[in-house]
């Protein structure tokens, strides 16, 4: 079942510690079938070294596993939440990578200080709240998917496809799970700079907004102009 999907979502799993996105097995990527309403992501708790596209879980948007000799990640039901929440992607990445999960450990957005970060992201990377205690009791994984999209409410999710969880790790999504990992890789890419730009300047300004408009929009607008594609 969903087979071509499943060595889609290994890939891009695969892309994680080849990004450096990972220690051990901090971090999955899953991948969503339209037509059958199934997603495909990665067992909990097993090392990448030792997948295979076979290994990968098939679940339903309520988490039910439909398919898989392990069990799906922990972070499924975060990872159905945006799924349901959201019918443009088909995508969806979480990792503890260490420069973006010091900016969520910190409670930060980061800023958007250049055009690197500009190419990308609309505006500063949101760093949510932390879940409240009851939150946390009544479903910490699905409530952590609730927070992501109830934060999106009346927002563009495409123009911003990544968030931090406070004290927690990032989320990025995508059209499919390359995209997504590609966005994860980005993000940290930010973070790292961000970090780095307010060690040699601690009074540092976000870029001009015209320069954030220029870069964000050259490559993502209607007369986007970047690329081969135009």
């Amino acid at each position: 079942m969903l087979e071509a999907l499943k060595k889609e979502v290994y890939e891009a799993n695969m892309l994680l510690p080849k990004y450096s996105l990972v220690t051990f097995t901090w971090g999955n990527v899953s991948g969503f079938d339209k037509e059958s309403g199934y997603f495909v992501i990665k067992p909990s708790g097993v090392e990448y070294e030792a997948l295979s596209p076979e290994d990968m879980v098939v679940v339903d948007l309520n988490c039910n596993k439909i398919e898989g000799k392990y069990n799906p990640s922990s972070d499924t039901k975060t990872h159905a939440e945006l799924y349901k929440k959201w019918n443009d992607i088909g995508g969806v990445v979480h990792t503890h990578s260490p420069y973006a999960t010091s900016w969520a450990q910190a409670g930060r957005s980061i800023p958007a200080y250049g055009t690197t970060h500009a190419d990308y992201f609309y505006g500063p990377i949101p760093c949510l709240r932390c879940l409240t205690k009851e939150e946390i009791d009544a479903g910490y994984e699905r409530n952590t998917g609730v927070l992501i999209t109830d934060y999106f409410e009346g927002k563009d999710h495409i123009a911003m496809m990544a968030a931090l969880c406070k004290n927690h790790g990032s989320f990025a999504w995508g059209k499919d799970p390359e995209e997504a990992v590609h966005t994860a890789v980005v993000l940290e890419e930010c973070a790292k700079m961000a970090m780095w730009t307010e060690q040699i300047n601690s009074h540092v300004e976000p870029a001009p907004q015209e320069v954030q408009d220029k870069h964000y929009y050259r490559k993502h607008g209607e007369n986007a102009y970047y690329g081969q594609g135009h």
